[in-house]
């Protein structure tokens, strides 16, 4: 699992638009708006909800994170966006005609119990992303270079976990209860800007930002300086071309 709590403006400079970009695979999944009713679960700043509300949803985020909400609020300030967390929305029962959950299930302490929590407060449809493979290898170069032993991440107990692949996850949400699973697979390329890695990084974002974070005044020199030179070496024409993947599911309440 990975610290979320103060990241928001650190978020929405680096990696809020890598994550923006499941939003045509969802927008597929669910089919036209119709003026249908939208729960985004784990909206953070709001880019993919407001993407949502534009396309004609009745579109309502639900994001436990203070600082998300606030830069929420700020740029997208007609999105209602609700505190709130998974495996206990605030919802009633199917509120809404349509629930999302973009790259927060491979985050949250019980995957299976938060992909039921989803399902019970949808109406019919129901959809999630995960990531399958993302350059956490970059990150690891920088700590190699600066000499540095990354943590190892939290594992969750087995009755909980699931296995990161595509048909591990279409297994585990048809284990919560979702209906007519169908998982797809979608590959891109982030070309990201060394700037907006590095705010992630200082902004405590993810496991490479707590890492950071968790150093001492030494060990961060020398970790922005590895930095520096894994992106001096990488780049090309100023940016690094990241490739990503993610496993875009949909289902329906079960």
């Amino acid at each position: 699992m990975k610290p979320w709590a103060g990241v928001g403006e650190a978020y929405a400079s680096s990696y809020a638009a890598l994550c923006a970009g499941t939003t045509d695979a969802l927008a597929a999944e669910l089919g036209p708006a119709s003026g249908r009713s939208l729960l985004d679960v784990g909206s953070g700043t709001g880019m993919v909800a407001a993407r949502f509300a534009a396309d004609g949803w009745d579109v309502t985020g639900c994001e436990p994170e203070a600082t998300m909400r606030a830069v929420a609020a700020r740029e997208h300030p007609r999105l209602a966006v609700i505190a709130g967390s998974l495996p206990d929305l605030p919802f009633d029962e199917a509120a809404f005609d349509a629930v999302i959950a973009n790259f927060v299930l491979n985050h949250v302490h019980d995957p299976r119990q938060s992909a039921r929590e989803l399902a019970r407060v949808s109406a019919d449809r129901v959809a999630a992303t995960i990531w399958l493979a993302s350059p956490s290898w970059l990150w690891h170069e920088v700590c190699a270079r600066a000499g540095l032993e990354p943590v190892a991440g939290e594992r969750l107990a087995p009755d909980k976990d699931f296995e990161r692949t595509a048909e591990g996850f279409a297994g585990m949400l048809r284990a919560a209860g979702w209906r007519d699973v169908l998982v797809s697979e979608l590959s891109w390329t982030w070309h990201a800007e060394p700037a907006a890695l590095w705010a992630s990084a200082e902004g405590g974002v993810a496991s490479a930002g707590a890492f950071y974070l968790s150093l001492d005044e030494a060990g961060r020199d020398d970790f922005r300086r590895a930095f520096d030179d894994v992106c001096a070496d990488r780049s090309v024409d100023g940016v690094l071309a990241l490739p990503h993947t993610a496993a875009i599911a949909s289902g329906r309440r079960g």
